[in-house]
């Protein structure tokens, strides 16, 4: 059954972005952890971007991507970005990229038809993912925290979340320090 998972990681402070859209904080983060049950954190994301089907991110997530990647890393993947503005698309025929000004809930079905069988990932950024929550479609929130303190940035979200608290449905330590938790949302 598709899901409609939001996945990222956070500064322990709850932010995804510094405020100039910058991820340093959480690339060049390097920490340990020896404790009980915890899991490697090499290889989680390729677990995790397996059961993806189809991909929606914001402008500005979208434009990070480009200026910070050679090439387009979610190749054979439908991939919808909201934005308001024409912007570049990357090149190569396994691209499947649209780049829409619309209300979330009007693209729904057919980003849920492009996943088939896997899930919808929200790549980013906070905005997205609170229109999704908005329009009650946001199902999971997975969020990697790492142990930094940025003080500002871009937040996980960008408002309250309508509905009340989320349900915790699991955690993962791993071996960089770093914690999943993963909530379902209550609709």
């Amino acid at each position: 059954m598709t899901k409609t998972q939001y996945y990222c990681a956070s500064s322990l402070d709850g932010y995804i972005a510094e405020t100039d859209d910058t991820i340093d904080w959480l690339l060049k983060y390097e920490g340990s952890f020896e404790g009980e049950g915890v899991e490697p954190i090499k290889g989680s994301y390729q677990r995790y971007y397996e059961g993806v089907g189809a991909l929606v991110m914001g402008s500005a997530t979208y434009e990070f991507v480009l200026a910070e990647l050679s090439e387009w890393p979610y190749k054979g993947k439908p991939t919808w970005v909201l934005s308001s503005r024409d912007l570049p698309k990357p090149p190569g025929e396994e691209v499947d990229l649209r780049i829409v000004n619309a209300n979330v809930r009007d693209l729904y079905d057919e980003m849920i038809a492009a996943a088939g069988e896997r899930n919808l990932w929200i790549v980013g950024g906070g905005n997205v993912a609170s229109q999704f929550a908005d329009a009650s479609l946001l199902e999971e929130v997975l969020v990697t925290v790492v142990p930094v303190v940025l003080g500002e940035g871009k937040p996980l979200f960008d408002r309250r979340l309508p509905g009340g608290p989320m349900q915790l449905a699991g955690t993962r330590s791993f071996d960089s320090g770093m914690v999943e938790l993963r909530y379902e949302i209550r609709r």
